[in-house]
């Protein structure tokens, strides 16, 4: 499967679909007077630059708009159903920001010609756009059902339900697009399905996705084993795979399990994108914004504070690290330092109250956070983002997962500059204080949102001019 293809046929049938409804809404416009067409306008409409800006930048509009509200994301599984409706909202907003930019200001005999105007408009638009997804979208949702192409897929569970739900899958006349890959074993019991290869066990499910390119894993527990389920998820936490459940009759009497493929197996998929996508792209956005400012603007305030950590003490002006970031990728993080250069000879430690390594100008630096200023550049990359759960070196991380291995759950996310967490808990000294702190970066991963955001960084401001950082 060449996802990129897919996502590149997609908005050429976009581009296409949005420029045969300009296209038509532009000779509407020149056209249609008094109530009627009339042909004789139909030659001024070929010589006017502005369908042919037109025919470019009104596509390019819809395909942003588009990739905002997400219609370029899971190409390969796409409910035709919902897509016809994302479609139909995302026609309607369109149409009103076209409206509000570009048709307000058309001259008009009556306030009915504008309500005209975006009937029009809506229906040359979203007529094309929908029959073009919907024929894409049925071409690849066929090759699925007759198991030409599919992902690839895990089995966790060697017990009769592993059993029975993977008999259901591969005799089922419409494929769900499982290619099994192989079973893992949760306890290490010896029994496994004889039709697929077992490859491994629970413990190995991180390396074993990142070999086997794996897209899904099936959680399949016997009922003696359902307090298994967490700990195998927080395993998967922050990879880029979609995860699915059978549930269990518990599930079932509280109305947890919700279906959306009549004839599919009875399957819980587990969310794990904390963010839709426009609000993913406005807080990309708002980073980079911010970012690009407070690095220009700033400049001479980092020159100046450079110029003091000099004079503080021997050393560079910065410092680097290797951090965990997104999906468990490293990356250097930069700060301006705030120790003395040999201040971890006898191996990782964290900082503490009245830490002798710190420097005069490093406990400035910390209570005042501005050493976490440079991370504005960490930001501006990519690495990191304003707001988000703070990143840890991997030997700490070693050290936290062993208590709290759903500690993972927060590499689905960028780290930040300031968190939920460093705001109420502030620095943690040791592992133990850093558990108790992931309490609030889990809070903030399940009430992720633009608004949140702003609030910790108000806060964050506050504590900066209070001098309270550590």
């Amino acid at each position: 499967m060449n996802k990129t293809r897919l996502i590149i046929k997609y908005i050429a049938l976009d581009f296409l679909a949005a420029m045969l409804a300009w296209g038509l809404f532009f000779i509407y416009r020149k056209c249609y007077v008094d109530g009627g067409f009339n042909s004789y306008y139909l030659r001024y409409v070929w010589i006017d630059a502005k369908l042919y800006l037109g025919l470019v930048f009104i596509p390019s509009f819809w395909i942003v708009l588009h990739a905002l509200i997400g219609l370029y994301r899971s190409v390969y599984r796409k409910s035709r159903l919902k897509e016809f409706f994302q479609v139909l909202t995302t026609s309607i907003l369109g149409v009103l920001i076209l409206f509000f930019l570009l048709l307000l200001d058309d001259e008009v005999n009556a306030y009915s010609s504008y309500y005209e105007s975006i009937a029009v408009l809506f229906t040359l638009h979203f007529i094309p756009t929908s029959l073009f997804r919907i024929i894409l979208s049925s071409q690849i949702a066929h090759k699925i059902q007759r198991r030409k192409i599919g992902f690839q897929t895990l089995l966790v569970g060697s017990g009769p339900r592993a059993q029975k739900i993977y008999t259901e899958l591969v005799s089922a006349k419409k494929s769900e697009g499982h290619f099994f890959a192989g079973i893992v074993n949760i306890n290490g019991e010896n029994t496994a399905i004889s039709e697929i290869p077992r490859i491994g066990s629970k413990d190995e499910l991180p390396q074993l996705i990142e070999e086997l390119s794996i897209q899904e894993v099936i959680i399949a527990t016997e009922e003696h084993q359902k307090d298994q389920i967490a700990s195998i998820i927080s395993k998967l936490d922050g990879l880029q795979i979609i995860i699915k459940v059978i549930p269990n009759l518990h599930q079932h009497l509280a109305g947890m399990v919700k279906m959306g493929n009549v004839f599919g197996a009875v399957l819980i998929e587990i969310e794990t994108n904390v963010l839709p996508p426009w609000q993913k792209f406005l807080k990309r956005t708002f980073d980079i914004i911010t970012a690009l400012t407070v690095l220009v603007i700033g400049l001479p305030f980092y020159v100046l504070v450079g110029v003091l950590v000099k004079m503080g003490s021997k050393g560079p002006v910065f410092y680097t690290q290797k951090r965990i970031g997104l999906g468990g990728k490293p990356f250097d993080i930069i700060k301006f330092r705030s120790m003395y250069t040999d201040a971890e000879a006898a191996g990782p430690q964290l900082s503490k109250e009245d830490d002798p390594r710190i420097t005069r100008m490093g406990k400035f630096l910390r209570k005042t956070r501005i050493d976490e200023f440079p991370q504005f550049y960490n930001v501006l990359v990519g690495d990191m983002s304003l707001v988000g759960p703070r990143p840890e070196r991997q030997f700490f991380i070693d050290q936290i997962v062993v208590q709290a291995p759903h500690y993972r759950r927060l590499q689905k996310v960028k780290p930040g500059i300031t968190s939920w967490g460093q705001v109420k808990y502030g620095y943690a000294e040791n592992v133990d204080e850093m558990i108790e702190r992931l309490e609030y970066d889990l809070l903030y991963l399940e009430n992720i949102s633009i608004v949140l955001d702003l609030k910790i960084l108000i806060y964050t401001v506050i504590i900066m001019f209070q001098g309270r950082g550590q």
